[in-house]
């Protein structure tokens, strides 16, 4: 790879010292953002990168701008080309993280609706956690943000202040992660990632209405766990409680993947240890992203090295 890393900003690769954008901006002020993040794996033989389901995360950040009222200006394949050519500049030949930030480069108010300029950022990335071990959680105190405020289903920066206090909390007393409560009081999701829990070997995560993102790692579950697995998933409320009788709980998303939950309010979850359905949808998982599993290689778009 490079010694120093280049990002794409604004149509152009230039070195991280000089990407800046103006400080008295909507996105600096107020958080005014729309972006994605993007897992690359090495390939199972080692001699490309895959970036996972590259398509389905540039459909989501053209929705979230829609939503956001953002005019992006660059087109799917403009930016796939960005994403594609910073790799390759970077010479990355390792897992890594991808962010394609959509922001606001003006001196001008919240208000704006007018074009706005993109990031590209490739980041080396191992696992967020130890997914073979496990985390533990706890209920936090904070409501997940709603359709009716700040919409969840948008991948904006300024809703990550939602996540940045539960999460602050959960580490203040001692847990790895919170899980959140909506308005009307069912779980929701972590700090940036999904919930699934197992009850008498069926999967059951929160609906989409339940104030949560429309994960694409979320959705990636429920495909392996139907297709390649034999079960069934439910998408339905969860009680608090339910949390503390289930045989299983993991979260998934892009930064976590697939990690168990072993214990929430302090209150074990399958003896403390990851389940086997856990497991095998994170095998599963793991075998897609690196180019093993012929069915899913349309979820992967390979970065080829020049």
């Amino acid at each position: 790879m490079t010694t120093e890393r280049l990002l794409w900003l604004a149509g152009r690769l230039v070195p991280e010292k000089d990407a800046k954008i103006y400080v008295l901006s909507p996105t600096c002020q107020y958080g005014i953002n729309v972006f994605e993040t993007i897992r690359c794996y090495l390939s199972n033989n080692s001699n490309q990168l895959l970036a996972f389901r590259f398509k389905d995360h540039i459909n989501r950040l053209f929705r979230s701008a829609k939503i956001l009222k953002l005019s992006l200006k660059y087109t799917a394949s403009e930016i796939q080309k960005g994403f594609i050519d910073t790799i390759i500049a970077n010479g990355y030949m390792e897992d890594i993280s991808v962010r394609i930030t959509l922001y606001i480069d003006e001196p001008t108010n919240w208000a704006y609706k007018g074009d706005c300029e993109m990031m590209i950022a490739p980041i080396p990335m191992g696992r967020a956690y130890n997914s073979e071990i496990g985390i533990t959680a706890c209920v936090s105190s904070w409501e997940r943000i709603s359709d009716r405020s700040v919409s969840p289903r948008i991948k904006a920066g300024a809703n990550y202040i939602n996540s940045r206090m539960a999460q602050l909390e959960a580490l203040e007393n001692g847990y790895d992660t919170a899980l959140f409560l909506n308005r009307e009081g069912k779980i929701s999701e972590a700090p940036g990632s999904c919930i699934f829990i197992v009850r008498d070997s069926v999967l059951i995560t929160p609906p989409l209405t339940a104030s949560i993102l429309e994960s694409i790692t979320r959705d990636t579950v429920i495909n392996i766990a139907k297709s390649d697995l034999g079960l069934t998933v439910v998408e339905r409320d969860i009680d608090r409680t339910e949390l503390y009788i289930s045989d299983e709980i993991f979260l998934c998303g892009t930064a976590v993947e697939i990690t168990p939950v072993v214990s929430v309010d302090r209150i074990p979850i399958n003896d403390g240890k990851m389940g086997e359905i856990t497991s095998s949808i994170r095998q599963r998982y793991f075998d897609i992203v690196r180019g093993k599993i012929k069915e899913y290689k349309k979820w992967l778009l390979p970065v080829n090295r020049r």
